[in-house]
């Protein structure tokens, strides 16, 4: 028999082959084939859990459901064409069809799982995935998937050399989406093992994440493309449509996407940073590549354009330095003794826990007021992203016991009124 003349429908000469002795060879012969492999891959499974570098790579379920089948499907090619050159080998026809099938499915599943996160659209994507592929070996097995392949192929048009349809369109999509998905992948990959191994800060090590991204997606689509018979030179055309689009009303969001770059790369603003922009102010919990999210500390999160922390000043609390100073303002009657309150002060800022040794918290006579001596605590915190609004509440408080123990005097605005006596009063 001459194996490349698969029959176009695999389910009729199977039946006509139903009890002799050739498919009960070919069932013999596969059974013989599935435990080899099964064997071998049991064996290769326990070798690579006791390997520090491979353990954990693969799941139970991924060796069962990918690497099996994908293993298989070799030994069954050799196996159908050897027996081939004496009997018919129906039922090594089907199998072959099938194995595909289930190695396509399982693999896009293995990709999307590592690329996206679990989710309601991940389940509809697999769900869709798999229906599709199974209506495609169930086209083949019944013999119509010629007859639909040339009637989605008949619904088109020509442009120029290029003959479009629905079948182009479904091809087209289809080579992207797997190339965008093992591109992905390789991103991923790049990412958690090359990229999180190098000396980086966590800015350059997401920036160089992002790159190898683009990059990885680009070829992508310049590898599916001519898959499907369509000219690359195309992309100028649209190169030149997507700088007229920068140029009239994009212009915005590409400043966004490379001032994104530039704070990764230049690490001026870093992931866990405090910053203040404008009147936002907390901790930075990511920078996109269009945008980057300040968490406040009441637990709000504000999305900043990237470009406005380029161009608008940044005040960051913990660029080279996480101990940041804070002044709380004590004001106290003139007739008050400074030294035992100087001593006081000091003596409630070091019992407090966020405020440090060294520097050592400090009491400044700032001015001679008008109702009282304004005197200044400075204190010295390393932890910016607690705030500062508790610590001074629990100052105050402190300080609001202390004086009222001591009988310290805290000043407020006074007004005396002389009532001048009238000359043309009646005298008694």
């Amino acid at each position: 028999m001459n194996l490349s003349e698969t029959p176009s429908n695999l389910i009729a000469p199977l039946i006509d082959t139903l009890g002799n002795a050739a498919m009960w060879t070919e069932a013999a012969v596969l059974a013989a084939i599935a435990l080899v492999i099964g064997f071998a891959v049991y064996r290769l499974r326990q070798w690579t859990e006791t390997q520090d570098g491979l353990r954990g790579h693969l799941t139970h379920s991924d060796w069962n459901r990918l690497i099996l089948p994908a293993a298989l499907l070799p030994a069954v090619l050799i196996g159908r064409a050897i027996l081939g050159h004496w009997q018919s080998v129906h039922v090594f026809n089907l199998v072959m069809p099938l194995l595909l099938s289930f190695i396509a499915i399982q693999g896009c599943f293995f990709l999307l799982r590592r690329i996206l996160r679990p989710s309601r659209a991940l389940q509809v994507v697999e769900k869709t995935v798999s229906w599709l592929v199974w209506i495609v070996f169930a086209l083949h097995l019944t013999g119509y998937l010629d007859e639909a392949v040339a009637a989605l192929d008949a619904v088109g048009f020509n442009a120029g050399k290029q003959h479009l349809s629905l079948y182009t369109l479904l091809v087209g999509l289809l080579s992207v989406t797997l190339t965008l998905m093992v591109a992905l992948w390789l991103a991923h990959l790049l990412e958690s093992r090359l990229i999180g191994a190098m000396p980086l800060t966590p800015n350059l090590r997401l920036a160089f994440s992002k790159l190898a991204r683009s990059l990885f997606i680009v070829l992508a689509v310049l590898i599916a493309l001519p898959l499907v018979g369509i000219d690359i030179t195309v992309l100028s055309v649209f190169g030149g449509a997507l700088g007229v689009g920068l140029g009239l009303g994009l212009q915005k969001i590409a400043a966004n996407y490379v001032s994104g770059f530039t704070l990764l790369l230049d690490q001026s603003i870093r992931i866990g940073d405090m910053v203040q922009v404008n009147e936002h102010y907390g901790e930075v919990k990511e920078i996109a590549t269009r945008y980057t999210v300040l968490r406040a500390l009441n637990g709000s999160e504000s999305i900043i354009p990237n470009e406005t922390m380029i161009i608008n000043p940044v005040i960051n609390r913990s660029l080279s330095d996480k101990d940041n100073q804070i002044q709380l303002p004590v004001q106290v009657a003139y007739g008050s003794d400074l030294e035992k309150i100087r001593a006081l002060l000091l003596d409630i800022a070091s019992d407090n826990d966020r405020v440090l040794k060294s520097p050592a918290p400090r009491v400044r006579l700032q001015s001679f007021g008008d109702n009282g001596i304004n005197l200044e605590l400075v204190v010295w915190i390393s932890d910016p992203e607690e705030g500062e609004l508790n610590l001074r509440s629990d100052l105050n408080w402190t300080i609001w016991a202390a004086f009222k123990r001591e009988n310290i005097e805290i000043p407020f605005p006074q007004r005396v009124v002389h009532l001048a006596a009238r000359s043309d009063a009646p005298t008694s």
